[in-house]
């Protein structure tokens, strides 16, 4: 009997397209263990194509520091509650150095000198973004630029709200945690 891992059929590599079986393991066996997951969004071939393949290639061009966007990350997921997320980027951003006592009250981030100015900024920023969108002032955003090219603050942002939308979705289907 197979176990469910979601609100809908978790969909297998094998029953995807061929072409877009590699992307199938990039994703859920190279990028993270982002199994289960990628069996729920399999049920769109098109998202299946671009989304993973779009992660996949930002991590690869590294035009923003990992650092930076795995607080993001974070940031997000724990704003909007979204344990499938914490649980997986929580031990990525523990590799870029931040501890899990700081991970874990991040939004709380004003309190810890661990985290460095920039550190503070993309936390904030990404506090207002998922937060007040309509509402992020110049001021912040010239914050940004002191440290971040144009490019750089754009792809900042696409993660910001690409985090929103795979929180939601992942509570939406009650994805479980692989890890």
């Amino acid at each position: 009997m197979e176990i469910p891992i979601s609100r809908v059929r978790a969909i297998p590599k094998e029953e995807v397209p061929l072409e877009l079986q590699g992307i199938y393991s990039k994703f859920s066996d190279g990028y993270s263990s982002f199994r289960n997951q990628i069996a729920v969004l399999a049920h769109i071939p098109s998202a299946l194509n671009h989304i993973p393949s779009l992660l996949i290639e930002l991590r690869e061009k590294q035009n923003t520091p990992y650092r930076f966007i795995e607080l993001a990350i974070v940031t997000v997921s724990k704003l909007n509650e979204c344990k499938y997320c914490i649980g997986h980027h929580k031990p990525l951003l523990t590799v870029e150095g931040i501890s899990p006592s700081v991970i874990d009250d991040i939004l709380n981030y004003k309190n810890y000198p661990e985290l460095t100015e920039i550190d503070k900024l993309v936390i904030e920023y990404s506090i207002e973004v998922t937060n007040n969108p309509q509402k992020v002032k110049d001021k912040l955003f010239n914050e940004l630029k002191k440290y971040f090219n144009e490019s750089q603050i754009v792809e900042l942002t696409l993660r910001i709200c690409l985090c929103s939308f795979f929180n939601k979705f992942n509570d939406v289907f009650q994805i479980e945690s692989e890890i």
